[in-house]
């Protein structure tokens, strides 16, 4: 007699082990019909998993976070199976769950066209409403490879070949295609409804540069069609507001094979990034920051004490001199213990915060470039500082309530607050790791704020509270950062003198609120989709003349507010009206001036503020008062 409970705690018994798939049939046909797995005592399993013993088992449907993703593996697999029978000579590889779909790496001759991929899909589609039984077998680990070499599988019998020799593997069948995994699966093709391939790409096998070129193709796959339509939507809308395509259009910056992931910024382009930095630099002073300066390249004698020869070498550039070794610094907090160091401390001076923004290069793969959202080069908002522990909470929590201010005046209200733990690859023994987690737990707790943790995804010297903002269409990006590192000030010799004139290690604060300036003006481009508040917004007005005749007024009225500080233009061509206003629409000026004989005969503008909203006739004192407080409000 097997006792089978259930999620609501209601038992079933069985004379005889019964599969997952009896345990949904016994609850009611329904949930049959509706099963994609189970979860026997947490585990997932295939419905076709007999159970041995008592124990705990829920059903997973599509409504399930789990659901949704054996759906999408599921699916890699159709994916595969599908190639397989449009093109046998191609070889697979590994194909596994994404956000939002999948992706599966295939060796074959010639690249893959979108011809093929509208072929290979179409395929899929009749492939799943075969609805074919997916069955799972486990053969022993030689057998098994030598299966996959004897189908001319060569990649698979590799990945097998690096298994330990005593381990047996799952083998999932669906008509003609067998495929290695660990599983689970759907019970049958028919269950995989909803999906479309999405563009294919160049990988590496296991990603090693050094290995055989393969094609990458990327899907997506949801348990309904609204859903994917939405995901679609979504994607199309993204594209409308990638920052590359709009840097292009309004002449903020460009990238260019000479420099790759380096950006040359524009005149419009740096207007921005400067109203960006003048306001982070205003909330230093506010906050008690002394803005410094290090240099940009320093011997590897202090990345190696400082742990970053160890921890990070692959990820930085390198230069001699005079027989000397030289790193271009990937980062600041090296420079900024020199600084600290540079004169004797006492208990009383702490916390020093130190800001900077401070320009770093960090050598990014070629392929995980994109725009200004993973560059090579970049400047950030960078600050540090250097306290007591008993200093560690008052710090973390005054640095949160100013990063949350800051994140609100740019547009961003929805944050997520995640703390980093501890990496594999770290330095620093396990009791100051305890204690550095246990101080940023203690600030959030004070904060009254809810967080998630992330295990292994801390720096190798500490740990970090990581901020990630959503986007107006709802994407996640995580900027700014508050670090505890009790390792850097022990390994490069930083002290200060306590009230009992004994020397003590500081602890240090590794703080960022936009991180990479690059890579936050990324963001806030596609946020407001180039359509920047005025406050940020690189021209802020243009004036426009209907004819020649106003074209000495029109200069006046832009001089008068360039003197009073805002970003204004002047547009002073032979066109029409209309066809102006339209053109400095399109590169979403906030605000458009058009002057004509009434205007310059009254010392008055027309203005028009964007989204063609008309207000009338304005004085120039009235349109000063309303940029003004507009600006001020950072709306």
């Amino acid at each position: 007699m097997i006792e089978i409970t259930l999620p609501d705690g209601s038992k079933r018994r069985f004379d005889n082990p019964p599969t997952v798939a009896e345990v949904a049939q016994s609850i009611g046909s329904g949930l049959s019909k509706a099963a994609l797995a189970g979860k026997v005592d947490g585990q997932l399993v295939d419905t076709g998993y007999r159970i041995e013993h008592d124990a705990s088992v829920a059903i997973v449907t599509d409504k399930d976070a789990e659901g949704l993703e054996i759906i999408r593996h599921s699916t890699a697999h159709l994916l595969a199976y599908a190639v397989k029978d449009l093109y046998p000579e191609a070889q697979v590889t590994i194909g596994p769950v994404i956000d939002n779909g999948f992706y599966y790496d295939f060796a074959y001759k010639r690249p893959f066209t979108p011809e093929d991929l509208e072929k290979i899909e179409a395929r899929m589609l009749e492939l799943a409403r075969k609805d074919e039984p997916v069955q799972r077998k486990v053969l022993p680990r030689d057998e098994a490879s030598a299966y996959f070499e004897s189908i001319g599988e060569h990649y698979k019998a590799e990945i097998i070949r690096d298994i330990p020799a005593d381990e047996a593997l799952s083998l999932y069948s669906e008509g003609a295609f067998t495929d290695l995994c660990r599983g689970p699966h759907v019970p049958s093709t028919g269950k995989l409804k909803v999906f479309k391939l999405m563009k294919v790409a160049g990988a590496y096998w296991r990603g090693d540069h050094r290995n055989a070129q393969l094609q990458r193709i990327y899907g997506t796959a949801w348990a309904k069609k609204e859903d994917q339509d939405a995901y679609l939507h979504a994607l199309e809308e993204a594209e409308k507001r990638d920052h590359r395509k709009l840097g292009r259009e309004l002449d903020l910056f460009h990238f260019q094979e000479e420099a790759p992931g380096l950006a040359f910024w524009h005149p419009k382009g740096w207007a921005l990034w400067q109203a960006v930095e003048q306001y982070m630099r205003q909330v230093y002073r506010d906050s008690g920051y002394h803005e410094v300066r290090g240099p940009q390249i320093l011997d590897v004698s202090l990345w190696k004490r400082s742990g970053h020869w160890d921890n990070y070498a692959e990820n930085m550039f390198f230069t001699e001199s005079e027989k000397r070794q030289f790193a271009v610094k990937p980062m600041n907090c090296p420079g900024h213990v020199q600084i600290f160091n540079s004169g004797l401390r006492s208990y009383r001076d702490l916390p020093i915060r130190y800001g900077e923004f401070g320009s770093c290069h960090r050598n990014e793969p070629s392929g995980a470039l994109h725009g200004l959202l993973r560059v090579r080069g970049f400047t950030q908002d960078d600050g540090h500082i250097f306290c007591t522990e008993d200093q560690i909470e008052s710090e973390v929590t005054a640095f949160h309530r100013q990063a949350m201010q800051v994140y609100a005046n740019f547009g961003f209200s929805d944050i997520a607050l995640k703390i980093a733990l501890r990496p594999d690859k770290r330095i620093g023994d396990d009791a100051v790791w305890d204690k550095a987690e246990a101080a940023l737990r203690a600030a959030l707790q004070a904060c009254g704020v809810a967080w998630q943790e992330l295990p292994g995804e801390g720096a190798f010297y500490g740990p970090k509270i990581e901020y990630h903002m959503k986007d107006s269409i709802g994407r996640a990006w995580q900027v700014g950062t508050m670090q505890v590192d009790f390792m850097m000030p022990e390994r490069l010799d930083a002290e200060y003198v306590d009230e009992h004139s004994q020397r003590r290690r500081p602890v240090m604060l590794h703080r960022a609120i936009v991180g990479s300036m690059e890579r936050f003006i990324g963001v806030l481009i596609e946020h407001y989709a180039g359509a920047m508040p005025l406050w940020l917004a690189p021209v802020q007005a243009v004036v426009m003349n209907i004819t020649d005749a106003q074209a000495d007024y029109a200069r006046s009225v832009a001089q008068a507010l360039t003197k009073q500080g805002f970003k204004v233009e002047v547009d002073l061509r032979n066109e029409k009206i209309t066809y102006k206003i339209r053109e400095n629409a399109l590169n979403k000026v906030p605000y458009l001036l058009v002057v004509g004989d009434q205007e310059r005969d009254t010392g008055k503008v027309a203005v028009r503020a964007r989204g063609n909203v008309n207000l009338g006739v304005l004085t120039l004192e009235a349109l000063t008062q309303l940029l003004t407080q507009e600006v001020q409000a950072r709306k």
